[in-house]
Formats: C-alpha cells, structure tokens, sequence
C-alpha cells in the first residue's frame, strides 16, 4: 500500500466516519486528514489503520476509534489559541491532532516506553508545540497549569479532582466515567469555583491508571 492510497484512506474516513455522523467543523476535519494514523499503529495493524475501530498499541493500550477520538476533541472547542492537557498520550494520535488545532499541548503518559515512541512521533512529524510527559496522568500535570482544555483518553471510576482544578476558568475537561467496559462521556466546565457537567454518549476505554484512577487494569 502507497502513502497516496493512505492519503485516499484518510479522506475517506473522514467523510465516512466522521461528517457523516455529524461532526462538520472544517477545522477539526482538517486535523485529522493532517495526521497520518498508520504512522501510530504498527506495521502489522496499518492495512487496518483507517478502519471504523479501534487498534491495539501494545502494554494493554488501544488507539481509539476514529470517530470517538473526533468526537471527544470537539467537545473542547478548540478556537486555535489554548493550551490542552492531555492525559493519556498512548501512542500520541490524538495529541497530533491537538497539536494542529491549539497553541500548546501536553500530553502525560504512564507507561514510559509509549511515551518515547509517541515522543519519536512528534519529532518526526514536525509537532513543536507538543511536551510529552512521564507520570500519573490522573494528578494531570501542575507544572503547566491551568489549562483551557483538558481531555482524558483513559476511563476514570469517577472526575479527578486535580484535572477540575487545573482548569482555567472557562475551561472544558471531557473525560470517559464508569466501569469495566462502559462508560458515559463527561463534558465539565469551570465557572469559577464551580464546575457543570453533561453527560454524553457511552464509550469503552481502557483503565485511567493512578492514584484518582483505577490500582490496577480491568
């Protein structure tokens, strides 16, 4: 397979994937065809790369489906200008796209040697304005804070109260919540001192590991 027929994948799914099921905001939709998803996955899994689900990254970790990673990422209405904490880096495809559509992006991972290759990633594809961290994603990364967005890409058994206050006033925190296997989308926002919630479709993410997350895997 060609980069030019990975180039025809990635248009095909954004429009099947992603504008179909209702996501049109040129610039999220643009991001996405930017970044080149089989570069995230290993060879054994690229002619899959573009499919309608999600992939194995090894250590127990997936790359989301395509859809879910829009989704989640347009629940932050990104304006170009904010700095975005991710908490879960994986194999690094969802902060390429952050990298594309805010000013700042750090990304927190907890198994160190997807953190290097996600690190290798960023380098090789040109992301400047993306820090790859070591950590317990869960105590977000204070060294940074606040953020105007915060996205977690792990699910967590309830909100972490770090994430909620490293939150810039006005900021979003979208973050999968539940149990083994389900889970419902949650989009907070801070109004100051205080914080909204909405809940929104149900997802299955792996375990938000840490001292706010899960001791151990599903």
């Amino acid at each position: 397979m060609t980069e030019t027929d990975y180039t025809l994948e990635r248009k095909q799914m954004v429009a099947g994937q992603i504008a179909r099921r209702g996501l049109h905001d040129p610039r999220l939709l643009a991001a996405i065809e930017a970044v080149p998803r089989h570069l995230f996955v290993d060879a054994a899994n690229r002619p899959w790369a573009y499919a309608d689900n999600p992939l194995p990254i090894g250590h127990g970790q997936t790359i989301s489906q395509p859809y879910i990673v829009a989704l989640m990422v347009s629940l932050l209405r990104l304006r170009g200008d904010e700095r975005v904490l991710e908490v879960g880096t994986g194999s690094g495809y969802q902060a390429a796209i952050l990298a594309h559509l805010a000013a700042e992006v750090h990304t927190v991972e907890f198994v160190p040697e997807l953190a290097e290759s996600a690190r290798r990633m960023f380098e090789t594809l040109g992301l400047e304005n993306v820090s790859c961290h070591v950590g317990d994603g869960s105590l977000g990364w204070k060294e940074a804070a606040p953020y105007d967005a915060v996205i977690v890409a792990a699910a967590a058994p309830g909100v972490p109260r770090p994430l909620l206050g490293q939150l810039a006033e006005g900021g979003r925190l979208v973050i999968p919540v539940g149990g083994r296997g389900y889970q419902e989308l949650e989009t907070w926002r801070r109004r100051g001192d205080d914080f909204s919630m909405e809940k929104g479709i149900g997802v299955a993410f792996v375990p938000l590991l840490g001292e706010y997350g899960w001791k151990s895997g599903f």
